[in-house]
C-alpha cells in the first residue's frame, strides 16, 4: 500500500539471486558428502573382496559367509571345494567366501592313482 510494486521488486532482486545459489548448494553438498562418506568406501571394500576371491588357492584356510571354517582343496573359476572336516568336502561359490584366514602351502593333489 505504501510502496509501489516496482520499488518492491528492485529491492528484493539482489537477495533472490543469492538465495537461488544457496538453494542449489545444499543438494550438491549433500550428494558430495554421500559419495565420499558412503559410496567410495563401499567400492573400495568390494574391490578388496574381489581381489581376495581371485587370489584364493589350494591350501588356504577360509571362512564362509555362514561362519564355517575350512581348508580349500580345489579351486575352479566360480567355485571352490572346501574341506570342513576330515574327509568332508563341500563345493561352494567363491563369492560366499568372507575371509581368507591363513595362506597355506598348496595341498597335495588328490591323485587317485597313487
Amino acid at each position: 500500500m505504501f510502496a509501489t510494486p516496482a520499488f518492491a521488486q528492485t529491492a528484493a532482486g539482489g537477495a533472490a539471486a543469492s538465495a537461488n545459489i544457496l538453494q542449489y548448494m545444499l543438494p550438491v553438498a549433500l550428494v558430495a558428502l554421500f559419495y565420499f562418506m558412503i559410496l567410495r568406501p563401499q567400492q573400495a571394500k568390494i574391490k578388496q573382496h574381489q581381489a581376495m576371491i581371485a587370489g584364493v588357492k589350494r591350501g588356504d584356510t577360509v571362512v564362509l559367509s555362514s561362519g564355517i571354517i575350512g581348508k580349500v582343496t580345489k579351486v575352479e573359476d566360480a567355485e571352490a571345494q572346501v574341506e570342513i572336516a576330515s574327509g568332508v568336502n563341500v563345493k561352494v561359490v567363491k563369492s560366499t567366501l568372507s575371509e581368507v584366514r591363513t595362506r597355506g602351502e598348496p595341498a597335495p593333489a588328490n591323485d587317485p592313482k597313487s
